[in-house]
This record gives structure tokens, sequence and C-alpha cells, in this order.
């Protein structure tokens, strides 16, 4: 599976924007927000983490190479921007906070996730075709997206099969869904926007 793929320099560039964008930052701002004291950014960060729990899922999946990770990854940056504004609340509360360092990096890291997202899922669209592909792993335009994530596997998990860790994928990805379900058709339904106390 050597063979050139024009945009391999892209979508190396958007896992690492990945990384940046959807880990490091909002790692470093919910360390921040705890600091402080930041209830309402703690509150909005704890619920991008479970959504955005459905990237690393997404990784085990490519890693097994399974077509469904790339319905996954594309419902992924569709539901981070949708964590990060919907709550009516959680977005009062942050408008209303004084202004600072961690209000204006916080909004700065909200506008460039969402942007991000979006373009990236508009770009990724050509590829969802790789979601109903009988032989994914010969499609080097398919391919291309499993490199990243299997070099992960090189670094994390140099012992573990692949096969079981789209295993863990596969579990991770069937608990995710159920508890999506859950969420939007009883507690949100019960509850409705403002609806952000744990």
């Amino acid at each position: 599976m050597e063979k050139e793929v024009w945009f391999r320099p892209f979508v190396w560039m958007d896992y690492r924007l990945a990384v940046l964008f959807t880990v490091v930052i909002p790692l470093i701002l919910l360390i921040w927000a705890f600091v402080q004291k930041a209830e309402g950014m703690q509150r909005l960060l704890a619920i991008y983490w479970r959504v955005s729990s459905l990237l690393a899922i997404t990784i085990y999946l490519m890693i097994a190479q399974y077509p469904v990770s790339f319905i996954s990854g594309f419902m992924a940056r569709i539901l981070i921007p949708i964590s990060l504004w919907f709550w009516v609340d959680l977005n009062d509360e942050i408008e209303y906070q004084s202004s600072g360092p961690l209000k204006l990096t916080f909004t700065s890291w909200r506008w460039a996730t969402t942007f991000y997202c979006i373009l990236g899922s508009l770009a990724f669209i050509p590829f969802l075709r790789c979601a109903f592909s009988e032989n994914v792993s010969n499609n080097p335009n398919c391919y291309v997206w499993f490199e990243a994530p299997l070099g992960f596997k090189e670094w994390f998990h140099p012992n573990t099969s692949a096969s079981f860790l789209g295993i863990l994928g596969i579990l991770g990805l069937v608990i995710y869904v159920l508890y999506l379900i859950y969420f939007v058709l009883i507690k949100l339904g019960k509850q409705g926007r403002s609806a952000t106390q744990q």
C-alpha cells in the first residue's frame, strides 16, 4: 500500500490539527478552568470530552481497518461543534464571565475547533464511500486514513493485535451509540437544552 496519494500530506496535517485542537488545547483548558474555578467552562469541557471520545473510538476502529470508522469519524466532526454551542445556560454563563486570558483562550479555541470540524467534515465527505467499500484496505485513497492510526498503534500498543484493538473500538462504539440514544430520547427530552447538570 505504498502507492503515492497526492493528498497524503493533507491527511497527516489533519491528524496533527486534530491532536492540537481536540486533545492538547482542551486538556490544557480543562486544567486551567479547574485552577480558575470556572465552573461553566468545566461543565462544557466535560461534555466536550464525552462527545469527542468518538474520535478515540474511531482511531481504534481504523487500526483494525474497519470501514465503519469513516462514518464514526465523520459523525465526531459533526457532534463536537454541536456539543460546544448547544447548551443555552453554559453559553450564557461563559458569556457573562469576566474577561481574562482564560475566557479569551477558551473562546478562541471554541471558534477554531468549530471551524476546523466544519471544514474537516466537508473535506471528508468524498471519503465516506470508503465506509461502503468491500476492499477498503486495498484502496489507496481510503488506506491513507489508516496510516496515522497504525502509527499510533506502533507507539502505544506495539504488542497488541489490531483485531483485538478493533474489538475494543466496536465495543466502545456500541456503548457510545447506546448512551447517545438514551441521552437524546430520554434525558434531553425531559430536561431540554438547559440540562447541563450531570
